[in-house]
């Protein structure tokens, strides 16, 4: 089973597609983070900001955007 849901997703954002691009980048920017961190420099990037079960990227995105605290524009 997917966690979060899919209808959890979607009421956050108006496509599949936005969710999938949305929780893609930001599982960049959390991968990001963990290796700066591991590095010993971590100011220029943002950490998690859902506690979550799992250690994957991806997973944690889909959590932030669940709880609404992803946001996004369409840039035109």
């Amino acid at each position: 089973m997917i966690k979060p849901r899919v209808d959890k997703l979607m009421d956050k954002t108006d496509s599949h597609y936005t969710a999938v691009v949305v929780a893609a980048k930001r599982a960049r920017q959390l991968n990001s983070y963990y290796r700066a961190l591991g590095e010993g420099t971590y100011e220029e990037h943002t950490p998690p900001m859902v506690e979550a079960d799992s250690d994957n990227y991806l997973t944690i995105s889909l959590e932030e955007l669940a709880a609404g605290k992803i946001n996004y524009e369409y840039r035109h």
